[in-house]
């Protein structure tokens, strides 16, 4: 069996089209979704229950008492019956045959990461052709390859290996994981065939504030990996510092904005962490 894991709080109005995209899902493995509630005031709940009603193949968990998204997944892959864990977000939409290509990808590995359609859920024009984007964490980081915690599988036994998600990051524990699994001799691949279309809030600050929180896990990233081979890129850095103070003017142009807001919020995140963990990874 196959556990498809959802983490939510507040997932109003975009759950229910999750669950519907997950409902249809076409597998010939036995699979279920768990939906793991991290204290959600919205109908969040609520919807659930009346999805669980009309499927056996729903149900939802308690998470509450969690504290941040990879403590709210650990706590559906404990009552998770699979053996094989799939993870996805409660506000992106699963694309057919995603299911199927995490169960295929995991014959051969221990985890799988999957694309990312950044277009349909946003008002974006659909490139010619659709190009998918993979996880960026080699171009972000140069380092291993990693999966987004959106589009992710893992197979049971390799997950509790190494006791799932940790619980000390509120951001950047999906690579972490990844990176994990890698160096205790654990196989990573990607799944073009896995495909997530991606929900993002638009706008010059909501990229901002998005692009800040991707930043901070850079540092705590940097302090746990540098040891095996994690390296800073300060010449980078110190470019890319310059280059937003050069093209500053430009963020008079609209279509220019989203993208210097997305740089200026990765660094700015990366700075202020690197302050709170008292390491210098800008």
């Amino acid at each position: 069996m196959i556990s498809v894991i959802v983490p939510v709080r507040n997932g109003m109005p975009w759950l229910e089209q999750q669950l519907r995209a997950l409902s249809e899902q076409q597998c010939q493995e036995p699979w279920e979704v768990v939906v793991a509630d991290n204290g959600s005031t919205d109908e969040s709940r609520l919807v659930v229950q009346e999805w669980a009603s009309l499927s056996h193949m729903i149900r939802l968990v308690d998470a509450s008492n969690a504290k941040g998204a990879g403590a709210t997944r650990n706590a559906g892959v404990g009552v998770a019956r699979g053996e094989l864990l799939a993870f996805c977000d409660a506000d992106d939409v699963v694309q057919p045959g995603w299911l199927t290509a995490h169960v295929l990808a995991l014959a051969e590995a221990d985890a799988s990461g999957g694309v990312v359609d950044f277009w349909s859920l946003n008002g974006l024009a659909t490139p010619s052709p659709p190009s998918y984007a993979p996880p960026p964490a080699v171009s972000q980081f140069g380092f291993l390859p990693a999966a987004m915690s959106c589009n992710l599988a893992v197979r049971r036994r390799a997950f509790e290996e190494l006791g799932g998600f940790a619980k000390d990051l509120m951001t950047g524990e999906d690579y972490d994981l990844c990176w994990r699994l890698q160096l205790s001799g654990h196989r990573y691949v990607l799944s073009t065939d896995a495909v997530i279309a991606r929900r993002d809030r638009q706008g010059f600050r909501a990229v901002f504030s998005r692009f800040t929180a991707y930043g901070r896990c850079g540092p705590a990233l940097y302090r746990r990996y540098k040891a095996e081979g994690l390296r800073r890129e300060l010449t980078v850095a110190a470019r890319t510092w310059v280059w937003l103070a050069v093209s500053s003017p430009r963020l008079l142009r609209p279509e220019f904005r989203a993208h210097w807001a997305s740089v200026a919020g990765w660094r700015i995140g990366r700075l202020v962490e690197s302050v709170r963990q008292r390491v210098l990874f800008l």
